[in-house]
C-alpha cells in the first residue's frame, strides 16, 4: 500500500480524538483513551526510578547488636522518608568490608554506613592497609546510640563488689584472666584500660564472640569477663553471673543497684557507640537531609523505647556534635590501642 503523502514540513497533522471517535470501534476507542490518559503516569516513571532505595549498610551478621540498631533506625527512617530503606549486611574482616563497600558506592545508589569504633577507630590503627580513611572517605551523619561495658564474674568467684575483685585478682595472679568476646575488640582494649587504672596484672583472653565467653564464665572456666552490658545483662538477671561494675559516668538505669567503676575506686569511664556515616561522595544537601531525619527519628518515643528494650542507650546528635564526640573518643582510645601493640 502506498503511504499517504505528508503535508509541508514533514509532520503528521494533529490527531483530534473527537473527530475520529466515530471512525473506530467502541472497544478500540476506549483502549486508545486509556492509553492517552496513562501517558502522564508513564512519563513520570523515570523520575521515580532515579530515586533508588536507600541502603543502610552494617558490617555484622543479622541478629547481632549492630544489626538490631540498624533495623530500628531503617524502619523508622523509612517512615520519615516515605520510601524503602533496606538494611544490607556486608559481613567480614571485623566490619572493614562494609566500610570499603560504602566508600566505593556509586553516586547513583544512596548508601549510609552504620559503624562502631572497631571499624572507625580500632581497625585504622592496627591494620596496615585498611582500605579506607575514616576522616577522608566518610562524613559523620549522626550518632544513634551508645553502650557501656560491664565487669562480671563467675558465681564461683567469692566476691560481690569491685574492690574485692581487684584484691582477689592481685592475690591470685595465676587466675587473673579476663575474658573478652574477641581480641582486638573494644571490650579487649577496655580490659587493658581497666588493668592499667586498677594496677592489676591481668591477661585478656579473647573468645570468638560473646556466647562462648559467657558459657565459660558461667561454667567457671574464666573467672572474670568484660563485655557490653547488653550481652551480660540477661545472664546477670538469670543469676548465672554477677555484674560488679559498669563503665558509665553514672549508674546505669537498667542496673541502678550496680556501682560504676569510679564508685568502685577505679577512675575510669568509657563507652562505645553506633554512628551513621555517609560516603564523602554524597552531596552535602543529601547528607543534611538524612541527618535531620535521623535526629528526628531518634527523638521519637517509640524509637527510644526499642533501643532501651535492647539494653542500648539512644542518642540524639547533630553532625557537629557527632564530630566532637568522635574526636574525644579517639583521644581517649588511641593511646591504649597503640600501646597494646595489637595486630590482627
Amino acid at each position: 500500500m502506498q503511504a499517504a503523502a505528508l503535508p509541508e514540513g514533514g509532520q503528521q497533522p494533529p490527531f483530534h480524538l473527537a473527530e475520529h471517535a466515530a471512525m473506530i470501534p467502541r472497544r478500540q476507542f476506549l483502549t486508545r483513551t486509556a492509553l492517552l490518559a496513562a501517558a502522564p503516569l508513564a512519563a513520570a516513571a523515570p523520575a521515580r526510578a532515579q530515586d533508588p532505595t536507600l541502603r543502610l549498610v552494617v558490617g555484622y551478621p543479622a541478629g547481632g547488636s549492630s544489626d538490631r540498631v540498624a533495623r530500628i533506625v531503617a524502619d523508622k527512617l523509612q517512615g520519615a522518608l516515605g520510601q524503602p530503606v533496606i538494611v544490607e549486611n556486608k559481613v567480614g574482616a571485623g566490619g572493614r568490608i562494609s566500610a570499603q563497600y560504602v566508600k566505593n558506592a556509586p553516586a547513583s545508589q544512596p548508601m549510609l554506613l552504620l559503624a562502631n569504633p572497631a571499624v572507625m577507630v580500632v581497625s585504622p590503627l592496627v591494620v596496615n592497609d585498611v582500605g579506607y580513611d575514616p576522616a577522608k572517605d566518610f562524613v559523620p551523619v549522626s550518632e544513634v546510640n551508645s553502650y557501656v561495658f560491664g565487669v562480671a564474674v563467675s558465681t564461683a568467684v567469692p566476691v560481690k563488689e569491685l574492690p574485692h575483685l581487684l584484691a582477689w585478682l592481685r592475690a591470685n595472679p595465676a587466675q587473673a584472666n579476663i575474658g573478652v568476646p574477641a581480641t582486638g575488640s573494644l571490650p579487649h582494649f577496655f580490659a587493658l584500660m581497666l588493668g592499667q587504672q586498677a594496677k592489676v596484672s591481668a591477661e585478656a583472653v579473647g573468645y570468638k564472640g560473646s556466647a562462648p565467653l559467657l558459657t565459660d564464665l558461667i561454667g567457671g572456666q574464666v573467672p572474670v569477663a568484660v563485655d557490653t552490658l547488653d550481652s551480660l545483662l540477661p545472664q546477670h538477671e538469670a543469676g548465672k553471673i554477677r555484674i560488679l561494675a559498669v563503665s558509665s559516668e553514672q549508674r546505669h538505669p537498667l542496673l541502678p543497684q550496680v556501682a560504676t567503676l569510679k564508685e568502685g575506686g577505679v577512675p575510669l569511664a568509657a563507652s562505645g557507640w553506633n554512628t551513621v556515616f555517609a560516603p564523602k561522595s554524597m552531596p552535602q544537601a543529601q547528607v543534611d537531609r538524612y541527618a535531620a531525619l535521623i535526629q528526628k527519628t531518634m527523638q521519637d518515643a517509640d524509637t527510644q523505647r526499642l533501643f532501651r528494650a535492647s539494653s542500648l542507650d539512644p542518642v540524639v546528635a547533630s553532625p557537629a556534635q557527632t564530630r566532637q564526640r568522635l574526636a574525644a573518643y579517639r583521644q581517649q582510645w588511641e593511646p591504649v590501642i597503640k600501646a597494646s601493640g595489637y595486630r590482627p
